[in-house]
């Protein structure tokens, strides 16, 4: 076995196919077939196995694809121990986040790595569902990425460190008579129009635990998945919606109350390759997005 077909295992089995590995690196289906076939010859057990018309790591080759994770880490290391590039500073680094996030997120990364000496971030915001951040990992150094607190972790073939744990509170107009109230119920909620994200978005569970507490399924008005379009919906009367409490900026016609009842919270996550940190540079940019955090949970943005 060599780097590449044990790479071309740990791929198909994150990507869940030939065709999508293949279009991943850049090469045929068939190149990918062989270079597998090639894998398996000398392990006496099935790596893989057909599921209809898809090809599957069995237990064996999920096993050796946790391998393939260690070794290419450990190649990465190797590789940059040749020259001065595992203490180089000034290097790119690339930094994926979802849209409120990079919100928060993007301008103090990019007010505080100035300079000589300083990485230059490369940003990119990537609004997905929660099950594809783990993906973007092999485009981006860093990804910013959310679940709920009661959400299954993120898969063993990234590295993840939480940035936060932030509430989701109620936005409501202003003048909305549940303003007046300090904290809300899910009775309270329960009987009003609702804004929300679209399926398999994180926020959606949070929904569905506010109906299920109330006893009562809720008018899902509209499915807006940007934070501050939401915001602007909200404040035209378009119904209530769950608002994170640290990374959107204060609107002047909204107020946020917390919800009771319910466990209302967010992790926004980075995530990140294991050998990606190999890179000063991108140990620099990860200790500023902790950084960054910080501010963020002591309310200063600017």
């Amino acid at each position: 076995m060599d780097e590449r077909q044990l790479r071309i295992l740990r791929e198909l089995g994150e990507l869940g196919s030939v065709t999508a590995v293949a279009e991943a690196l850049l090469v045929t289906p068939s190149a990918i077939s062989q270079q597998l076939r090639l894998l398996q010859r000398p392990i006496p057990v099935p790596l893989t196995e057909r599921r209809g018309r898809r090809l599957v790591l069995t237990d064996a080759g999920q096993a050796l694809a946790r391998a393939a994770i260690e070794v290419e880490t450990a190649l990465a290391r190797a590789r940059h121990s040749v020259g001065e590039f595992l203490d180089h500073e000034e290097g790119e680094v690339s930094v994926a986040a979802f849209h409120s996030a990079g919100t928060t997120f993007f301008p103090l990364l990019l007010r505080a790595l100035t300079g000589p000496g300083a990485p230059v971030v490369r940003l990119g915001d990537e609004d997905v569902a929660q099950e594809d951040f783990p993906r973007l990992t092999r485009a981006y150094d860093l990804v910013l990425a959310h679940r709920l607190d009661h959400a299954p972790p993120w898969p063993d073939t990234v590295t993840a460190a939480t940035l936060l744990r932030e509430p989701l509170d109620v936005a409501m107009p202003a003048g909305h008579p549940l303003a007046a109230k300090r904290r809300v119920t899910p009775r309270d909620v329960a009987d009003q129009p609702w804004i929300t994200v679209h399926d398999g978005f994180p926020v959606l569970a949070t929904i569905e635990a506010i109906a299920a507490a109330a006893g009562r399924r809720l008018r899902l008005a509209h499915r807006i998945n940007d934070f501050t379009v939401v915001a602007e919906a909200v404040a035209a009367g378009g119904g209530l919606a769950l608002m994170p409490r640290w990374t959107m900026r204060p609107h002047p016609d909204l107020v946020l109350r917390p919800l009771s009842g319910v466990q209302a919270r967010r992790h926004i996550d980075v995530l990140h390759r294991p050998e990606r940190t190999a890179r000063a540079a991108v140990r620099t940019v990860l200790a500023e997005l902790r950084r960054a955090a910080h501010r963020i949970r002591g309310g200063e943005t600017a």
